[in-house]
This record gives structure tokens, C-alpha cells and sequence, in this order.
């Protein structure tokens, strides 16, 4: 498994717009075979933040969804909307070490 953390912060007048678009990323993302868990987390403290928490199943599914026209759609949706470029931690799942994923 191999998780991604996507930190995001959205300009507050697109904060409807920018859930929205990303929900329909999220819905076809999880119906990728190698994307495992696709959650759209919003900050409760500051709401122009959001984490996207990808889990896929192995590498080449990270370079699989990165080709897929709903995410080349988002990234082109959304550019205008951020505060400032998107930030990405990875992460290597330690435990649970398999959960039927």
C-alpha cells in the first residue's frame, strides 16, 4: 500500500465549487482498480483546507490515475481556485498491515 496525503488550500470564494469538482473526482477515482481508499477530508478550524487521503494498491497505480481524464479535468477545474500549489507527503502503510485492499 502506498498512501498520499494532497494538502490543499482553496480560495474562500470557491469553496462550494471546489467540493464539488472534487467529489466527482473522488467518486471515479474509487472505481480505479488500484486506488484502494479515496477520501476528501475538509480542516473543521479552516474550511479553505482540505486533505485528499489517496491509498493505492502499488506505485504504477499513482501513475495510472494521473492519466485518467477525471483527474486531468480536476487539476484544470480547480487550478484557479487554489491559494497556492498543492503539497503531497507519502506514505508507507506500517499497520494494519493488510486489510483485504
Amino acid at each position: 500500500m502506498l498512501i498520499i496525503h494532497v494538502q490543499i488550500h482553496v480560495k474562500p470564494e470557491y469553496l462550494e465549487e471546489f467540493k464539488q469538482a472534487t467529489i466527482v473526482n473522488a467518486s471515479n477515482s474509487v472505481q480505479e482498480p488500484g486506488i484502494a481508499r479515496f477520501d476528501v477530508i475538509q480542516q473543521e478550524d479552516d474550511p479553505t483546507r482540505f486533505v485528499l487521503v489517496e491509498v493505492y494498491r502499488d506505485a504504477e497505480a499513482t501513475v495510472k490515475h494521473k492519466e485518467t481524464a477525471h483527474y486531468l479535468a480536476w487539476v484544470e477545474t480547480v487550478s484557479d481556485w487554489l491559494v497556492g500549489p498543492r503539497s503531497r507527503v507519502r506514505y508507507a502503510n506500517i499497520f494494519p498491515a493488510d486489510q483485504g485492499w
